[in-house]
């Protein structure tokens, strides 16, 4: 079902921005351990973008909230798409360079700067979808989008790892690059909406502490819970982010089944995601998320010791199942409990929470 047609843009711009960019940690990784044979370049790799998109995240939030949100996220997306081509170019046989070690840097360097722009994209995004439908569709509409995220960082990786395997890295970035592109003009065929932000009310500053306050002393204590727990089981279950050494050292496989395991945990949120729209939860949504986050530690534990790529892919595709219901449960509680004019801020905190784990926008 259609909600409207500005919705049906944004939708399928976000499905080609975000996979787009999520063909980057696929190519990037391969690309850096081949490079290097390092186990800590790909720990940076991650760090290089995390660090700037979580010191930034508050007053990034205040900027969301003053701005007109579309014309921002067309930058953000602008922005992405010219670091992508220098990713594209750095990653090249036409980079003059042969010093690994600048590559290396170059590389570092430029993902630091998606980290800053992520910062801003994604609260902007999130806030910006509350504003494309009603009131009494945003249930669904957050459903739909969490969907259409997850086909994205499933369809991106899975792809990333076969254009890898198959041609080579610079023919899997002109994809990558061309899919943010299509994603930017087909943005533009929705209309910018009115800010709620009072314009002088306070200072960013004042913007940010509102912000906390709003998630940390909120009557709905189920907000701060939610995105609380959600943090420390993706902390502590981050050992998919040094996935290139697992594939070499480990499973031995190649960057195709690289690509198939960067996306297991995606396509088991897909699935439990859609059987929630189907029978959504009614009851007992906190213990539920409980169990969920408890099933997705163990899965965690499971991957860690595998030796097997299929029982390796089946415990990340299993612990996607169990973190679908934690993202729909989440996801819903920040639209329905921030009002409009907090969206950006409260977006941000979140983002803090969510880019402890390294995933995308």
């Amino acid at each position: 079902m259609v909600l409207n047609w500005e919705f049906t843009w944004f939708a399928i711009a976000r499905f080609l921005f975000i996979a787009g960019l999520r063909m980057s940690p696929v190519l990037l990784g391969w690309k850096l351990y081949e490079l290097t044979g390092s186990k800590l370049s790909i720990g940076i790799l991650g760090l290089s973008e995390v660090i700037p998109a979580v010191l930034l995240a508050l007053p990034a939030g205040v900027k969301v909230d003053r701005s007109n949100k579309h014309r921002l996220i067309s930058i953000c997306m602008a922005l992405y798409f010219l670091l992508m081509v220098g990713l594209l170019f750095v990653t090249s046989q036409w980079f003059p360079s042969s010093s690994k070690q600048l590559i290396q840097w170059l590389i570092y360097g430029l993902v630091f700067c998606t980290g800053v722009i992520r910062a801003y994209s994604s609260p902007a995004i999130n806030a910006f979808l509350a504003q494309l439908v009603p009131q009494e569709l945003l249930v669904r509409a957050v459903s739909i989008n969490s969907m259409t995220w997850l086909i994205a960082a499933v369809a991106g990786p899975a792809l990333a790892g076969l254009l890898l395997g198959y041609t080579n890295i610079t023919v899997a970035f002109i994809i990558s690059c061309s899919a943010i592109f299509i994603s930017l003009l087909l943005f533009q065929l929705i209309k910018a909406k009115p800010v709620s932000w009072q314009s002088g009310k306070t200072t960013t500053w004042e913007g940010v502490k509102e912000g906390l306050d709003f998630v940390l002393h909120n009557k709905q204590r189920a907000l701060l819970s939610a995105i609380s727990l959600d943090m420390f089981a993706v902390l502590f279950g981050g050992a998919v982010g040094i996935l290139p050494v697992f594939a070499v050292d480990i499973l031995q496989i190649g960057p195709e089944k690289l690509g198939w395991l960067y996306a297991a945990t995606y396509l088991g949120n897909f699935i439990a995601i859609a059987l929630l729209i189907s029978k959504p939860l009614k009851h007992k949504q906190g213990k539920t998320l409980l169990y969920m986050v408890a099933g997705f530690g163990v899965c965690i534990l499971i991957f860690a010791i595998s030796k097997n790529f299929w029982l390796s892919f089946a415990a990340l595709f299993v612990s996607g199942l169990f973190d679908g219901v934690s993202v729909i449960i989440r996801g819903t509680i920040v639209q329905l409990f921030v009002p409009d004019e907090m969206r950006g801020r409260v977006s941000s905190v979140n983002s803090i929470f969510v880019n402890s784990s390294n995933r995308a926008v």
